[in-house]
């Protein structure tokens, strides 16, 4: 199966949850079978629910039995996720 390709861009904060979780989901049902890749290098800004964002995102993928990794993760990301203790559940293409 390919692989596609989807830019994630603004912020992933509390504020956004809602409209993130929005177009990661929307992306992810766009496009045809195959994995996906987020490439979050256009993200401004992130705050703790980010992971929740991302993890929720995981899971949609999941349940329509889909491949989500990530590139370009914003080095904060990085940090909560070390801090919480996530890392490894961060899949990287």
């Amino acid at each position: 199966m390919s692989s596609h390709h989807v830019e994630i861009g603004g912020a992933l904060t509390l504020d956004e949850a809602s409209a993130a979780l929005k177009v990661g989901r929307e992306a992810l049902a766009a496009m045809p079978a195959g994995d996906a890749v987020f490439d979050l290098g256009q993200v401004s800004v992130v705050d703790s629910a980010a992971l929740a964002i991302v993890f929720a995102w995981l899971r949609d993928a999941r349940a329509a039995q889909r491949k989500l990794s990530f590139v370009r993760l914003p080095q904060q990301l990085l940090s909560l996720a070390a801090v919480y203790g996530v890392s490894e559940l961060l899949p990287q293409a």
